[in-house]
């Protein structure tokens, strides 16, 4: 048995991984509260963080998000319901639609990336910015190599 095993407090690193992504988000949606987007959630990321500027067919947004289409359907309905996001005739094929950022969508996308990367910049202030640049490097290479982990 190795030592790691042995020592109660050991945490595997994906529940490390989980603790930071959900400290992440909750500082996500409180500032993303404060900005006048309270109703962004961590699970709209399947819509936000695939969309091409152009917009989006709902199955590359499945295909994008390792999600089923009737998962990403669900969100992109609730994403309309609140204005975010709106369906358009696809200019490739009129018999297509296509999901675009609305105006608010828009905004709100912008507002989330610079959240995030005042979050990442912060972290490069408290632990230097070799280490995070490391950290990302190496998160990005798993991601690759693991595809089934970035799916959701």
């Amino acid at each position: 048995m190795s030592k790691l095993t042995q020592t109660p407090t050991w945490t595997p690193l994906p529940a490390l991984l989980d603790d930071l992504a959900s400290n992440c988000f909750s500082e996500f949606h409180g500032r993303m509260t404060e900005a006048g987007h309270p109703a962004i959630r961590p699970g709209h990321g399947c819509v936000f963080r695939f969309i091409h500027e152009g917009g989006s067919r709902l199955t590359e947004l499945a295909e994008s998000s390792g999600l089923s289409k009737q998962s990403v359907g669900e969100v992109v309905d609730h994403l309309e319901e609140l204005g975010y996001v709106e369906r358009a005739q696809d200019p490739q094929d009129g018999r297509a639609k296509v999901i675009r950022l609305t105006e608010q969508g828009a905004g709100a996308q912008r507002t989330a990336l610079g959240i995030f990367a005042d979050i990442e910049r912060n972290w490069t202030e408290r632990y230097g910015a070799e280490r995070v640049a490391t950290m990302r490097e190496l998160l990005e290479e798993i991601a690759a190599d693991e595809p089934s982990i970035t799916a959701g």
